[in-house]
């Protein structure tokens, strides 16, 4: 029994749209990257449902590269959020203003 193609990028656009949402909707710094990795896991799912369509595996190493990249990016991130918030102590992204002279 095969899955169609078409639920696992309903799933994906899903995945997507609600971490779109929440990254222009939400002022808390942590759902904003939170969000970030939501669309990063949803470009990972349709990489590797045109991967497994397709029968070649070049989608599913360019998955590697993004979860690689998402990685770095929730290291860094963090770090960043961890030292403003040490500052500021807050994590709405309006009130943290310290690029401002």
């Amino acid at each position: 029994m095969n899955i169609p193609i078409e639920y696992y990028l309903v799933l994906s656009a899903f995945m997507f749209i609600v971490g779109v949402t929440g990254v222009l909707t939400r002022r808390n710094a942590i759902i904003v990257f939170m969000s970030i990795e939501l669309m990063l896991n949803s470009a990972n799912l349709t990489l590797v449902a045109f991967s497994s369509y397709l029968g070649n595996s070049v989608g599913q190493l360019f998955v590697f590269f993004v979860m690689t990249v998402a990685a770095a990016e929730a290291a860094v991130g963090l770090a960043i959020i961890i030292a403003i918030f040490r500052n500021k102590l807050t994590m709405n992204i309006d009130e943290i203003n310290i690029l401002k002279w």
